[in-house]
C-alpha cells in the first residue's frame, strides 16, 4: 500500500523531474546559444553553458527514477540559481503581464529542487533514503 509521505515525494519527483526534462529536450533539440550570450553578457566563459545538459537533462532523469535524487536535485537547484541569474539579473524584481514575477516560473523549480534535496526520493525510488 502506498504510504502518503513517500507519495507526496513521489509525485513532487515525478512533476519536477518530468516539467524540467522539457526544458532540457529544448536545449537538445534547438541549441544553448542563448545560454552561451548570456554567460558570456554575465562575464562567464560560454563554456558554463554546457551545465545545462547536466542540469536539465542528466538530474531530471535521476530524480525522476530517484536515483541520487539528492545530489541530482541540489545540481539542479545550482542550474536553476543561474538560470535566475543570467536571464533575470536586470529583472528579478519586475511583474509580468499578468502580475506574477517574471521569475516565478524558475524559482518554482529552484524551491521544488530544494524540496527534494531536503525530502529524499522516499520509498519509490531506486536508491530510496
Amino acid at each position: 500500500m502506498l504510504q502518503s509521505n513517500d507519495l507526496g515525494k513521489l509525485i513532487v519527483r515525478l512533476l519536477i523531474g518530468i516539467m524540467m526534462l522539457f526544458h532540457g529536450l529544448d536545449k537538445i533539440i534547438h541549441g544553448i546559444n542563448n545560454i552561451k550570450y548570456l554567460a558570456k553578457n554575465a562575464g562567464l566563459p560560454e563554456l558554463i553553458a554546457y551545465g545545462v545538459y547536466a542540469g536539465e537533462v542528466v538530474a531530471p532523469i535521476l530524480i525522476i527514477l530517484g536515483l541520487y535524487a539528492r545530489i541530482a536535485s541540489l545540481f539542479l537547484a545550482i542550474n536553476m540559481s543561474m538560470a535566475i541569474y543570467l536571464a533575470y539579473a536586470d529583472s528579478i524584481f519586475q511583474l509580468g503581464k499578468r502580475g506574477a514575477p517574471v521569475i516565478e516560473l524558475s524559482v518554482f523549480y529552484l524551491v521544488l529542487s530544494l524540496a527534494v534535496f531536503i525530502l529524499g526520493s522516499g520509498k519509490y525510488g531506486i536508491n530510496s533514503k
